[in-house]
């Protein structure tokens, strides 16, 4: 299971959103410059992300994106879910009810759920804090949560 760049950028643009404690909206040409990723592709991302009622727009020479809940309460899961969809490792297993025919002679399908089970899990029990912290420690990381500490704001 491969995720796509979508879920990956998407998570380091939320990120970003997540480091910005100024109060203002972000830019995405901000986050493009700092995030060295494409400012064409980031408009791209934030339509999904405001569908799902993570971020919101704000318009004017001030204007740009900013997040709708705090970054402590929002996880990785719903960040990528918004981006790619369902994340189950087979079809079958995409929606609440099983329609698959041989669901019920299936040698593999607990094997699947478990794994299903288990990533879901691990992607809930990571937040968008977690990832704006561990975005403002790396070395290479270009997030504005290194910029805040820096000057003594706190961070996320």
């Amino acid at each position: 299971m491969r995720f796509s760049t979508k879920s990956r950028y998407g998570l380091r643009l939320m990120a970003e959103l997540a480091c910005s404690t100024s109060g203002r909206a972000m830019p995405l040409k901000e986050i493009s410059e700092r995030q060295h990723l494409s400012l064409k592709y980031l408009e791209q991302l934030v339509t999904p992300l405001a569908r799902a009622g993570l971020v919101k727009s704000e318009r004017g020479s001030q204007g740009g994106y900013r997040l709708v809940k705090d970054p402590r309460q929002t996880t990785a899961g719903e960040i990528i879910a918004a981006m790619e969809g369902s994340v189950a490792p087979i079809p079958c297993l995409e929606s609440e009810t099983n329609e698959c025919p041989l669901s019920d002679q299936c040698a593999t399908l607990p094997f699947w759920a478990g794994l299903d089970e288990v990533i879901n899990q691990y992607l809930d029990s990571v937040t968008l804090a977690d990832i704006a912290k561990s975005m403002a420690e790396n070395a290479g990381g270009a997030c504005a949560c290194a910029k805040n500490r820096n000057s003594g704001e706190k961070t996320p």
